[in-house]
């Protein structure tokens, strides 16, 4: 207890709870992306039978099995008897108990003769193989249904991933979301990179009005623009005589909306730039033009970099946006929109919907992870001033 104490005094309290929420929190997340992923490679039956913490041990589940049909009975001395396994259509499993109603599907224990009344018995084997006798011949046309208590192993298979890539539209989704969010991240960080310069260290009138107004803009809801935006599409489209609904109308458009947040952004970090670096190049007759292209873009690569994750994830979930500007065409839907009607069509197939929804977020994932260190270094950055 001593040198717990002494430890928090250490290493502070105040620092031990922000460690422990950051722990909570990263848990918090981690939790449902690992049980997304689990899901997404089991069996369709052991989704519905048991939650995705039991996918490593083996799930126990009830089923319906039906015996052989009278016709199949031989006589054996003065018994007829039918033989078989009550597995069918390629099932395994291994079979615990077994019951002739549904309310006790866990009646008779296996390997033991199981008294059914009026000269029946019957004996199941672990391995679904059995053994149903009778004093005297059996009636009917159909097989007698008993109840079995089955566990499996674990199995897991990469079919949801093929059957959702080339079956459900998925991998043309994937494309399409791609062909969006690759030009929509990287044409407004180009253009609001040119801006936030000319903001920050260029002298014109009228700056602090367009600083002001950029500013401005960003509190303005997305959707107030969306109708009057659409309709400058429809009008250009007409008198153009093609279609409003392109890649190049989104691209343009999540420009729009991106670009008052990113100009605002770098603008703050590239007017923090050591100012002696920016004089001097001045005073070797450097252009602004060759300022920005040879110290200013390579210093703030850091920054550009965190802005492109939070672009590149907001136009990648996007889904409002897409369908206004873009359709719901095949050709067109992008992974969003095709997860959205899977879950109209879908609904009930939890493998088809984690294995969507895992595609759905491993590119946005790579990404952060890819250029987390950037950001770090971005923040890094911002701390350090030039002598």
């Amino acid at each position: 207890m001593a040198s717990l104490t002494t430890r928090l005094k250490r290493v502070g309290l105040p620092r031990l709870v922000v460690h422990l929420s950051v722990l909570f929190i990263v848990i918090l997340w981690l939790i449902p992306t690992l049980g997304i992923l689990v899901t997404s490679v089991r069996d369709k039956g052991q989704i519905t039978t048991s939650g995705w913490w039991t996918a490593f041990g083996s799930s126990s589940q009830t089923s319906a099995g039906r015996l052989g049909d009278p016709g199949t009975a031989k006589q054996e001395g003065s018994n007829y008897v039918i033989r078989g396994s009550v597995f069918e259509n390629g099932q395994s499993g291994t079979v615990k108990a077994f019951g002739t109603r549904v309310q006790e599907p866990a009646a008779f224990p296996v390997g033991k003769p199981a008294d059914l009344g009026e000269g029946e018995t019957l004996t199941v084997q672990e391995d679904g193989a059995y053994v149903y006798s009778k004093n005297a011949p059996f009636e009917g046309s159909r097989g007698k249904r008993i109840y079995l208590t089955v566990t499996t192993p674990p199995t897991f298979t990469l079919d949801n991933y093929r059957t959702v890539l080339f079956s459900e539209g998925i991998g043309q989704a994937f494309i399409n979301s791609l062909t969006v969010t690759i030009p929509a991240t990287i044409i407004p960080i180009l253009i609001a990179a040119f801006a936030a310069y000319a903001l920050s260290w260029m002298h014109f009138p009228g700056r602090a009005l367009i600083i002001a107004l950029v500013v401005g803009l960003i509190v303005v809801p997305l959707q107030m623009s969306l109708i009057p935006l659409l309709r400058l599409y429809n009008e250009v489209g007409n008198f153009l005589g093609t279609s409003s609904k392109t890649y190049a109308g989104i691209w343009l458009a999540h420009t729009a909306f991106g670009m008052p947040l990113a100009i605002y952004l770098l603008r703050n970090y590239i007017a923090g730039l050591p100012k002696e670096i920016i004089e001097s190049a001045r005073v070797d007759g450097a252009s602004d033009f060759e300022i920005f292209l040879k110290i200013v873009l390579p210093l703030s690569f850091p920054a550009l970099a965190s802005f492109s994750i939070f672009q590149f994830l907001w136009v990648w979930n996007d889904l409002l946006v897409a369908i206004v500007f873009l359709g719901t065409g095949r050709d067109q839907l992008v992974l969003t929109g095709s997860l959205n009607a899977l879950l109209g069509s879908r609904g009930g197939n939890w493998e088809i919907l984690t294995a969507s929804a895992f595609v759905t977020i491993v590119v946005p994932l790579a990404v952060f992870f890819g250029l987390q260190r950037y950001l770090v270094r971005g923040l890094l950055a911002g701390s350090v001033k030039g002598g």
